[in-house]
């Protein structure tokens, strides 16, 4: 019979021997780390933050109002080293009691501090709460800045609160009480675990640190996702274009092309079946045609906006027109490639070619009066580090423009997948939507500066014309029948600045919806769901605030409405067409091959 100080000692052995194989791996991983990161090639420094310029504006703002009214900051300085006494002190008696404070009445939680340490434990409450009370301070002292141009005002807000998420407790594994509770219950292995994830996700980006968000093992293309069956019937430099197979017996005569962004793959609008916004087109009978661009590599580096509407859209509608023996197509652009679709409209006009019979814009800018929450990244600074990126390497790399993705909702896409990667030593989650967010394409140089420069910055297209193609393309000359989607909380792509823009085009047949959520769940919205409505209103009289108090709310995706526009304007139903004729044989299964190439891989 073993004794109590036998178990005791078999206990402490296999814990050492544990902790042995730990640290063997640890150093394992150490050089693995190293050597990831000497294959790193950053991006030019001047991306990572803005020009110090703003902060020195800010700080002489602040100040000088300070000298002005110095009482002012003596007030909130008091008050602040009042409310920090008051914390260290409360602290202190629940060292002595044992018992928390009330929380604050009606004040909102932050779903980074759910663990009940953070308001049970001395030491995490303190913490917590002095984290709290500088970031108000933080903000309170943007907010009181009052003589910084309206742009400026905006940037420094949107980085001073990048500093405060940053710098936040839960970052941090000393002051992280899941990640310290589970490093303790698995004897070390999750902090082990998250090291391995740390230097995987190193040596998938060439050192560069960028959290996988989904399980890149649990998808395949063509296998569980972007599964709708199809033909690629067309490939060139640019782009493969995609047939897609019947569903119905009869089709509607005009063919639809979709033109997705070329900043992410297609496949967003045909993820799994239950929402597959071109699995569904199918079925409501049309002939469709997806275009999948290439994803740009250094040899892309001259590939300008040119490029895009002459291989892309132009040689797209030439072919589908040729397959489908129709004289027309209806065309719909989403996000950077609905802008693009727009100039595309413009040109045509300019040369009096009306191949297109209508125009859908999903979550498309054509006025780029207002950059919204693009602003911070939109300014010389930024852009100029981007030119110089771009000079350097040839195209945008691709974890570059996810990586600004990522920070306008950096707790959300950064720190929180992070600390669970890497902290907890969880793997990533099996979600398609991550995955499909997590498969980015690079940008070519040329194209890069045309949009950011003429686009973005200079507005030309709605105001006085962006030169291409030998031609000045106008927002106004855009007079073909369109309906525009758009998303309520969509922060790429405001609703209210794709209003703007929509109304200075010519047409005189147009629809305007705004879906409830965001750049992509709205779009991505199908009926079965029932889960988001949208908006209506036939009036473009008024601004967009004035559009939205009129327009009518109806229950459910958008999907239908749009169908139900789009039919009287795609001719009448003859048979099916089958993807591809013995001039464009079928070159691959649908997703093709195009989609399959991932950004620096």
């Amino acid at each position: 019979m073993a004794t109590n100080q036998q178990s005791s000692d078999e206990n402490q052995g296999e814990t050492l021997d544990r902790m042995t194989a730990n640290l063997a791996l640890v150093e394992t991983l150490s050089k693995r780390l190293i050597a990831a990161l000497s294959h790193r090639n950053p991006a030019n420094p001047t991306l990572n933050a803005p020009s110090q310029d703003l902060f020195a504006k800010a700080a002489a703002s602040y100040w000088s109002e300070a000298l002005e009214n110095p009482a002012k900051l003596y007030e909130h300085q008091l008050e602040y080293w009042g409310q920090s006494v008051r914390q260290f002190m409360q602290a202190q008696q629940m060292m002595l009691t044992g018992t928390p404070p009330a929380e604050e009445e009606g004040a909102p939680r932050d779903k980074r501090f759910s663990n009940p340490l953070w308001s049970t434990n001395p030491f995490f409450r303190y913490v917590r709460e002095q984290y709290e009370l500088n970031a108000r301070a933080v903000a309170d002292a943007v907010a009181e800045v009052d003589d910084l141009d309206p742009v400026e005002k905006k940037r420094l807000d949107y980085f001073s609160r990048q500093i405060i998420d940053m710098m936040a407790p839960t970052n941090f594994l000393g002051t992280n009480p899941d990640a310290l509770e589970k490093a303790v219950a698995t004897e070390g292995e999750s902090l082990v675990k998250g090291l391995e994830n740390l230097v995987a996700d190193l040596e998938a980006n060439d050192g560069e640190m960028v959290v996988r968000l989904a399980d890149e093992n649990a998808f395949q293309l063509g296998g569980n996702i972007a599964t709708t069956p199809g033909k690629v019937v067309y490939r060139n430099d640019m782009m493969e274009l995609i047939q897609y197979a019947p569903t119905t017996g009869k089709v509607r005569e005009i063919p639809l092309i979709i033109f997705p962004p070329w900043i992410n793959k297609f496949y967003i609008l045909d993820l799994k079946e239950q929402n597959s916004l071109i699995k569904w087109i199918t079925e409501q009978g049309y002939t469709l045609f997806v275009v999948s661009w290439v994803n740009p590599d250094v040899s892309h580096a001259d590939v300008g906006m040119e490029q895009y509407i002459e291989d892309g859209y132009l040689a797209a509608i030439r072919e589908v027109r040729a397959i489908t023996g129709a004289a027309k197509v209806n065309a719909v652009g989403y996000c950077i490639a609905g802008t693009t679709l727009a100039l595309t409209l413009a040109l045509l006009k300019a040369r009096g070619d009306k191949s297109v019979n209508s125009a859908t814009f999903f979550t498309a800018l054509t006025d780029f009066d207002n950059q919204g929450e693009f602003t911070p990244f939109l300014q010389d600074d930024f852009v100029d580090g981007i030119e110089a990126e771009i000079e350097a390497q040839g195209i945008l790399r691709a974890f570059i423009l996810g990586r600004t993705m990522s920070f306008l909702r950096s707790n959300d896409l950064i720190y929180t997948p992070a600390i669970r990667s890497y902290m907890l030593g969880e793997a990533p989650p099996a979600f398609d939507l991550l995955y499909w967010n997590g498969d980015g394409a690079n940008l070519p140089g040329r194209m890069t500066r045309q949009y950011l420069r003429g686009l973005c910055q200079q507005n030309r297209f709605a105001g006085d014309g962006f030169e291409l193609l030998g031609e000045t393309l106008r927002l106004s000359d855009v007079d073909v029948p369109l309906v525009a989607v758009t998303c309520e909380t969509d922060h790429i792509a405001p609703w209210k600045d794709c209003y703007r823009g929509m109304r200075q085009v010519a047409s005189k047949d147009r629809t305007f919806i705004v879906s409830q959520s965001g750049h992509i769940a709205g779009i991505v919205n199908p009926p079965s769901k029932k889960k988001y409505g949208h908006y209506t209103n036939g009036d473009w009289s008024g601004d967009a605030a004035t559009w939205k108090d009129a327009a009518t709310f109806t229950e459910g995706s958008w999907w239908p409405r749009w169908e139900a526009w789009l039919r009287p304007r795609s001719g009448d139903e003859v048979p099916a067409r089958e993807p591809g004729d013995s001039d464009h044989p079928a070159l691959a299964d649908a997703p093709g091959d195009y989609v399959r190439k991932r950004a620096g891989r």
